[in-house]
């Protein structure tokens, strides 16, 4: 590896390895006392969807993906992570340090209502919030926050007139007190989750029938059987059917709710819609420019529900707790306090999102209730209590793991019970998990073993050995060890226990016709069933044994999970060539359009004659995830609604969050086939959930790890990094570069003239084909600073167009976890026209403002994701050592295919980074639902 300065750059003084950590990046920085530290880039910048909004740590800076906010959205995640951090590790990271994940948004971006000395000191009682600059953070949909209470404890009198039924008392009480027990080890976990009975649904108040509650965020699809189990298996509280945005807890049991006087209200009656909305937000202090974002996500009756429950705010993208305190003192006065139960139910769901934005699906009660003492709640419990039984989060239990990684087996009446923790969810992920692990077992159960012609089986015992061992995929058909090619190097090959356990039990969609749009590969009637001989044909012609094992691991089993690099993507493209040759509908479905791209070269590779021999494009098979889910790309979907394809493989499976993964999986009807692909050490997805892991370490099913290796001296540095060593590797072409640098001034100076200058002409590579990738989007070597640089370089103008000139090159996100680099060709009246990879994009002029459109010449390891660059710059300056992890260096590094330079100031640090650190952990629940549901189909086989 070089360390010469590329073209003519003076040379370091000594070789450094790469090495860096995460940089603390002021623009995204917490202030001092709480306050948000000003941004002059918000306006623009600060709602990035990708990368979404991670919760930095107590005194952390904004990290790579967690600065989406342009500052404020950082600044709130980053006062919760003092509490977090005390009670729970993991959960600390999810309410206070977060992960590098990106921020579920659409792009819109909000004002936040509070600044300045308000936001420093929420306790103050005097004067109302000057408005704060306006930031934002990009939403999901229309999220909101946990329930908060809303007319009873605002108005004493009403509360007083209208006291809470008994038996929601009771419920919230003995639900408390259970979680209490089950933590300290006072109660065995059994006696209540099992033994207990279910609590009621505690009934609303008489005197607040109609509040405008904000609608709840889009859940992940899942089945009647994930709604059920919810419930039953967790012994949470009965729920109502959906987040009520405006229900309300126990009016007596609000710690300060009730003032001497009733609360102040606006001096003019609201008006109806986003006028009335704009009204209550002037009243309490706060920017009218969120009218439009807080009508949306409290609904019709918003300004009505926010008068009643100013806390409410707080469900709004983009607002923190400080501002929301703003705000609701403007408008209640003294009749305002920490301990209001409005502000307590508001801060639980709040916590929560923040969670989920660190990837965590749910967050151990321990730490939700260390991070509302943080927040001045004064009685954590009983806002937990109050938010279980509105229904506002969920109680879920989840076995802890044994030192192997498995965990444990349910414990008998001999047996000593298992350890359980107590973790707490909002109902959309909890759904969304659960949809997902039910669509996997639906798909293992319902597929059905490809049969053996009758003349090749032998008369006794085949038909068992089949029934056996092609579910496992221990052996083929044919009677070969299906473990034989993995002796030869090339691959491995795990058997899961669930697909030996599960013989087909109905019959496969391949047996009902389908009416989908067709395809132009359907000249063939469907169903098309090929036999085990036609699969071990097709495997034999596979081009690497590690290609032909996944062939017969995908014919024997209706999920399969396949792991390797860039190189192995080859694999995945002959199984879907072999599948198509055999009649199958195949499609290979990857994360971005630069990934469709590579996908289709590998088709088009696996079948060169196909055009010739006047053969469908082998190329239309390989679709993005997004085009196949909106029907723009791909099979289209049957009578049914389910995708009309036989086999499907889903590369960059480490990208798929929890609620695309839930919709993915529901829309594959019975005994299709799943492959999912992708390589292990790049960084999780934007969204919340670690799917692709929780599958490997659950041992759900086969798995087929490739052996293919990346060549060249990147792909041997990247796979050094993957085992967690940093080596130096030879580069005789200058492959890979360190260009050693003192601070951040010199980092941007550097970077600048490789882009512009050494790399086109040392590699003959293009600026606009070479992608700088740094830790963050504030900081004086992040995204902002960069890109102001290198467009001043390259593209120099006004920015007449929302602060953009024809020619600049952007990134655009059009839905959470998603970046589309583009370039801006033009704008008018109807948005920002962009050419995406020769496609032209209009994004509507409202979403240029919010945030959806940024500057793209630097990006972050999470935009970067799924798509790779003829060169890549990465930037690590010397403060950014406190966040970054080994598989955020894996995934940087490994986005240049002929060169990567590597900006380094951060000394040593980078490479104890990749030995010590390999991920941010995430607090989640599908592994331990697939282990039961692998424990359950074990207990039939045991019992005989």
């Amino acid at each position: 590896m070089s360390t010469d300065r590329l073209a003519g750059e003076t040379p370091p003084g000594q070789e450094a390895a790469p090495a860096t950590a995460e940089a603390r990046t002021p623009d995204d920085a917490a202030a001092p006392g709480g306050a948000a530290a000003p941004d002059s880039a918000a306006g623009t910048e600060s709602a990035e969807a990708p990368e979404g909004a991670e919760a930095p740590g107590e005194g952390a800076t904004g990290r790579e993906e967690g600065a989406v906010t342009a500052g404020a959205e950082a600044e709130a995640a980053g006062a919760e992570a003092g509490a977090a951090a005390s009670a729970s590790g993991a959960e600390a990271d999810a309410v206070g340090s977060g992960e590098e994940t990106g921020t579920p948004s659409t792009g819109a971006e909000s004002a936040t209502p509070a600044s300045g000395a308000d936001a420093a000191n929420p306790g103050a009682a005097n004067g109302s919030p000057a408005p704060g600059p306006e930031t934002g953070t990009p939403s999901s949909g229309a999220e909101t926050a946990a329930p908060a209470s809303g007319t009873a404890a605002a108005n004493p009198g009403a509360a007083k007139a209208n006291p809470p039924s008994g038996s929601a008392k009771a419920t919230a009480d003995a639900l408390a007190a259970a979680v209490r027990a089950v933590e300290s080890g006072e109660r065995s976990a059994a006696s209540f989750f099992n033994d207990a009975p279910r609590p009621a649904r505690p009934a609303a108040p008489a005197a607040q029938p109609a509040k405008g509650a904000p609608q709840a965020g889009p859940t992940g699809p899942g089945p009647e059987a994930a709604r059920q189990r919810t419930v039953q298996e967790t012994g949470g509280p009965a729920r109502p059917g959906g987040p009520e945005g405006g229900a309300t807890g126990p009016a007596d049991a609000a710690p300060a709710s009730t003032g001497p006087a009733p609360a102040p209200r606006p001096a003019v009656r609201a008006l109806p819609g986003v006028e009335g909305v704009r009204q209550v937000l002037a009243a309490g202090g706060a920017p009218e420019t969120l009218a439009e974002q807080t009508a949306e996500v409290l609904g019709e009756r918003a300004a009505e529900a926010l008068t009643e429950d100013p806390w409410l705010l707080l469900g709004v993208p983009g607002v923190r707790p400080e501002q929301a305190d703003g705000f609701a003192r403007a408008l209640l006065g003294s009749a305002c306090g920490p301990g209001d139960e409005r502000r307590a139910q508001a801060l639980v769901g709040w916590l929560l999102e923040q969670a989920a934005l660190a990837g965590h699906s749910a967050l151990e009660a321990a730490a939700l209730r260390a991070a509302l003492a943080q927040r001045s709640v004064p009685a954590p419990d009983d806002a937990l209590q109050a938010a279980i039984a509105d229904g506002a989060v969920l109680v879920f239990q989840d076995a802890i793991d044994e030192p192997g990684g498995r965990a444990r087996p349910a414990a008998g009446d001999d047996e000593e019970e298992q350890p359980v923790r107590v973790l707490l969810g909002l109902d959309r992920f909890a759904m969304a998990e659960e949809s997902v692990a039910d669509g996997l077992a639906r798909l293992l159960n319902t597929f059905e073993a490809v049969a053996e012609p009758a003349q090749d089986t032998a008369p006794a015992e085949d038909g068992e050995a089949e029934a056996d061992g092609l579910a496992s995929g221990e052996t083929t058909a044919g009677g070969e060890a299906a473990d034989e090619s993995t002796a030869a190097g090339d691959a491995q090959v795990t058997d899961g226990e669930t697909p030996s356990e599960s013989p087909a039990t109905t019959a496969p969609a391949a047996d009902t016709p389908t009416t989908g749009i067709p395809t132009d590969h359907d000249t063939a009637p469907h169903p098309a069933r090929p036999t085990a001989t036609a699969w071990e044909a097709v495997a034999a012609a596979a081009p690497s044994p590690s290609a032909a094992e996944l062939i017969r691991a995908a014919a024997h089993s209706g999920l399969v999970a396949h792991t390797g690099a860039e190189a192995a993507r080859a694999e995945p493209a002959a199984l879907i060539a072999a599948a198509r040759s055999l009649g199958l509908r195949a499609f290979g479905a990857t994360h971005t359009e630069n990934g469709r791209r590579r996908l289709a070269a590998h088709l088009t590779d696996s079948a060169p004659g196909s055009t010739a021999t006047g053969s469908p494009d082998p190329a239309t098979a390989a679709v993005t995830v997004s085009g196949l889910l909106s029907g723009r790309e791909g099979p289209g979907r049957d009578a049914d609604g389910a995708l009309a394809l036989d086999l499907l493989v889903v590369l960059d499976a480490p990208q798929l969050d929890l609620e695309t993964a839930a919709l993915l999986v529901e829309s594959l009807t019975d005994g299709t086939r799943l492959v999912l692909s992708g390589d292990p050490g790049v960084l999780w997805s934007a969204g919340p959930g670690r799917l692709f892991a929780d599958l490997l370490a659950a041992r759900f099913c086969p798995q087929v790890a490739s052996r293919t290796p990346d060549f060249g001296p990147i792909g041997e540095l990247v796979s050094g990094i993957g085992i967690g060593e940093l080596s130096q590797v030879e580069a005789p072409g200058k492959e890979v570069v360190i260009v050693p640098v003192r601070d951040a001034g010199e980092a941007v100076h550097r970077t600048v003239q490789l882009v512009a200058d050494s790399v086109p002409r040392a590699f003959g590579v293009p600026a606009d084909h070479t992608q700088v990738i740094t830790v963050g989007h504030g900081g004086a070597a992040g995204t902002r600073a960069l890109n102001t640089a290198l467009k001043e370089r390259l593209n120099p103008g006004p920015g007449r167009f929302g602060g953009f000139d024809p020619g600049d090159r952007v990134a655009y996100s059009p839905a959470p976890g998603r970046t589309v680099p583009g370039t801006v060709t033009g704008a008018d009246a109807a948005g920002l026209h962009l050419d995406c990879d020769g496609s032209a994009l209009v994004v509507p002029r409202e979403q240029v403002g919010t945030g959806a459109v940024r500057h793209g010449w630097a990006l972050t390891a999470h935009q970067a994701a799924g798509t790779r660059w003829p060169a890549a710059v990465v930037v690590l300056p010397g403060d950014a050592t406190g966040g970054l992890t080994r598989a955020w260096v894996y995934t940087a590094f490994s986005r240049g295919e002929r060169h990567l330079s590597v900006v380094q100031g951060a000394d040593q640090a980078l490479a104890r980074t990749v030995a010590e650190v390999p991920v941010k952990e995430r607090t989640t629940r599908l592994r331990s639902l697939l282990q039961q549901s692998v424990q359950s189909g074990e207990e039939p086989t045991a019992a005989d």
